[in-house]
């Protein structure tokens, strides 16, 4: 089973890919740190400066439908990686598109 779930493509993690070389990953949520660098270096050929990982904790969303009124939900649990590269590498996860 894969470490990385998917990566972070928001405008506020790539503005900071672009300027300070951190990229935003969806990881396990077991995973630690050294397991999330030993990934990300075999998936993208880079070398990790350092890791910052914290978990996300569920937020309480509402909608409304005809028949049943309104649903009470929440979004799930996960945990973000966001990963600071050593000077001059990069990630592009456009490469391929």
């Amino acid at each position: 089973m894969s470490v990385i779930k998917k990566p972070l493509i928001t405008e506020k993690q790539t503005s900071a890919s672009d300027k300070l070389g951190r990229f935003g990953f969806v990881v396990d949520r077991h995973a630690s740190k050294d397991q999330i660098k030993a990934e990300i270096e075999k998936a993208y050929g880079v070398e990790v400066a350092s890791i910052n990982t914290m978990v996300m904790a569920p937020k309480a969303k509402q909608k409304y439908t005809k028949t049943a009124g309104f649903t009470n939900g929440r979004t799930p649990i996960y945990k973000k990686a966001v990963v600071t590269l050593k000077n001059g590498q990069k990630i592009d996860f456009f490469e391929n598109i």
